[in-house]
């Protein structure tokens, strides 16, 4: 009933979050266990360290202003001059620009509807112009919204990390090779559509390359800015953002002059109201997890789909992405990350598939979900956008969806094609544990997905063999719920309390064996034996 009444209330249009936190409380409050009826639980992860301090929560706001700067300023039209110099005189040059000042922006947004909006609406008539098909042009326009979202430094990438508690540097790095083979493919469609219509192209001038480059040269600032910062360790991501919306503010408002003071309030107000709806959300997905994680639902779920016969890698990875395409049909992108990746990385852990490869999959997976009907997000912007049925763009988006299912059928086949980027940070990882002679937790973490990031464990066999103990569940030497011992240094207030307490109760049990010794029999003279020999022990460990 509980079920039925979460899912008739999200049917009847209420918010994502509201949906996700009211399920978690109801959930909480009709426990089997009478002790966890609280409100209090839907908390802890929330204000603990994975989500309230992280850095993330102020990036997101940052890049969204940047991102609505951008788009009510003129830097779309610069951006496609810019791309038109270099990639014009190619077979299929304006597509290519369409698909590269497209991918450009949507890094810098996040979001395929603004791309759609502010840089799809010049090309567009552009394209026509040009004497491309009116279908094919705007398919192209559709299509071009989204393939910069594995390009850093993509929003969705963040978030994903965020949930999925990986590395968002790696993340970025692992992202470019996907994202370039997404850009490559629909290029090569693009140059025959040329080829076929006999389209006419620009020549190269290298007056007008170096006239774009200078028109340009603010807006590439942007990047080298953010990524600069981020790859020499001069700033954090979410200082390296403050740089950038710092940047934008000075460039938009008194270099180009694009925009006017008066604007700032509205544009700041509507980017942190998006921005704080998307924090609003991955809150109440946070809480969400943490119910599903103590339930062990993925658990219960994942020995269901061994039972049916999904217990090889090949089956997880065809019925991951059968899933998350039918998911992408009919959610919108980041809350299909909030509320799917936490259920999938407990499966993604059993059959040990490559944490980077895993986000790369489902960030291209969400690319398709935007421009799969029924309710893809790039088909509703379109329609609206360019007052065209969406029964129409079904129609349209056949050729560009096949060609992006392509690109997912390549990176699923060639998962280098997702790690390679981070295969010399894994490499240095291990050579520092080596060093020591500790297990290299830093590297499993990169190498394979983990059900407990606190208590990693090895990825492959050869590491299997070598550090994992005799019960196959844990490190040699420890059990999995042990895990790596904390120095007192290492450990938060809240386990130094702990450990306290702990201690003034093992002493309060031994003054009461102190008063059982005065007993002759011999269980308790056994007892004492014991207890004596395992305070030896107690004190060689601390030794």
């Amino acid at each position: 009933m509980i079920l039925l009444l979460v899912i008739l209330v999200a049917l009847a249009g209420a918010p994502v979050f509201a949906v996700m936190a009211g399920a978690t409380q109801i959930a909480w409050l009709t426990h089997e266990d009478p002790h966890l009826h609280f409100v209090r639980f839907l908390a802890p992860d929330v204000l603990g360290e994975i989500f309230a301090q992280s850095p993330i929560l102020t990036t997101i706001p940052l890049f969204t202003f940047v991102g609505y700067l951008l788009a009510e300023s003129k830097a779309p039209e610069r951006i496609v001059r810019a791309s038109d110099a270099f990639f014009g005189w190619l077979p299929g040059g304006l597509p290519i620009v369409c698909l590269i000042a497209s991918a450009f922006f949507t890094t810098l947004t996040g979001g395929s509807a603004v791309t759609i909006v502010a840089v799809g609406a010049l090309l567009y008539p552009a394209l026509i112009q040009r004497g491309y098909p009116k279908d094919y042009a705007l398919g192209l326009v559709m299509t071009s919204g989204s393939v910069g979202l594995l390009l850093p430094p993509s929003l969705p990438i963040l978030v994903y990390s965020l949930v999925a508690g990986i590395d968002f540097n790696k993340a970025f790095k692992a992202g470019v090779l996907p994202g370039l083979l997404v850009i490559f493919i629909i290029s090569l469609h693009a140059a025959y559509i040329s080829i076929r219509h006999k389209i006419p192209r620009s020549k190269p001038r290298l007056s007008e390359l170096r006239s774009a480059l200078w028109i340009i040269k603010w807006e590439l600032g942007i990047p080298v800015l953010i990524l600069g910062s981020l790859a020499t360790g001069l700033a954090d991501i979410d200082e390296s953002a403050g740089i950038a919306a710092a940047y934008v503010v000075a460039v938009e408002f008194f270099v180009h002059k694009d925009l006017k003071l008066k604007s700032l309030p509205r544009l700041a107000g509507d980017a942190m109201a998006l921005a704080g709806a998307l924090i609003l959300i991955l809150a109440a997905a946070i809480s969400l997890t943490n119910y599903i994680v103590s339930e062990q639902m993925p658990q219960q779920v994942y020995h269901a789909l061994t039972e049916l016969g999904v217990n090889e890698r090949w089956h997880f990875l065809l019925v991951l992405n059968a899933f998350l395409y039918l998911q992408g049909m009919v959610m919108d992108g980041f809350s299909t990350i909030l509320v799917t990746v936490p259920l999938l990385i407990p499966f993604a852990a059993q059959f040990v598939i490559h944490p980077f490869h895993m986000c790369i999959m489902f960030l291209l997976n969400m690319e398709i979900g935007y421009l799969s009907p029924p309710l893809g997000q790039n088909l509703f912007v379109t329609s609206f956008r360019f007052n065209k049925p969406m029964v129409t763009l079904y129609r349209i988006c056949v050729p560009f969806l096949l060609m992006m299912i392509l690109s997912l059928v390549i990176v699923v086949i060639f998962p280098r094609l997702s790690t390679m980027a981070v295969e010399k940070d894994i490499l240095e990882s291990k050579a520092r544990s080596a060093k020591f002679g500790e297990p290299p937790r830093e590297a499993w973490l990169l190498e394979c997905v983990q059900e407990d990031r606190n208590n990693p464990l090895p990825c492959s066999e050869e590491d299997r063999k070598k550090w994992l103990s005799a019960d196959g569940h844990g490190i040699k030497g420890r059990s999995v719920g042990e895990g790596h011992q904390k120095t007192t240094s290492e450990k938060t207030d809240d386990e130094l309390l702990e450990d306290l307490l702990g201690a003034d109760d093992a002493a309060g049990d031994a003054g009461a064996g102190e008063l059982d010794l005065e007993d002759d029999t011999p269980s308790a003279k056994g007892d004492a034996s014991a207890a004596n020999e395992d305070e030896g022990d107690h004190l060689e460990l601390e030794k």
